[in-house]
């Protein structure tokens, strides 16, 4: 962050009642950081910013706190290939396409094969004519 950046953060500590908009600001930060650790490390962050985010007493943070305990699973699963979040988009954008591409497939078995086949990674080219 750039000096002037690096002042805000600061100065929010001093605003609102019991400085809860500089909380909040850090119980952000501190979940935004998370996704880019190993999965073990992960684990553990993620564990200590529950509990410190249900404690806060700050509505806004304490209903995604409960909500991220619930799912904490789903979200290590997440960040554990490490994918970006905008490759995993790519890739459901492109199942959405495929399947109004395969609408009126009678069985779902040919649309599940289509779907491999376009997100699979296979490079299938077709036999070129020989000269």
């Amino acid at each position: 962050m750039t000096g002037r950046q690096d002042e805000s953060p600061t100065a929010l500590r001093n605003t609102g009642p019991k400085g809860r908009l500089y909380r909040a600001r850090q119980l952000k930060e501190l979940l935004r950081g998370l996704l880019g650790h190993p999965i073990g490390q992960a684990e553990d962050e993620l564990k200590h910013w529950v509990f410190r985010a249900s404690r806060s007493r700050i509505p806004e943070i304490v209903e995604p706190a409960r909500k991220i305990r619930c799912r904490r699973p789903d979200i290590l699963r997440t960040i554990g290939p490490g994918y970006p979040n905008a490759r995993l988009e790519a890739f459901n954008n492109r199942i959405k396409v495929t399947i109004r591409m395969a609408y009126g497939f009678q069985r779902v078995t040919n649309l599940i094969s289509l779907i491999m086949l376009r997100c699979g990674g296979l490079d299938i080219r077709l036999p070129e004519p020989v000269s």
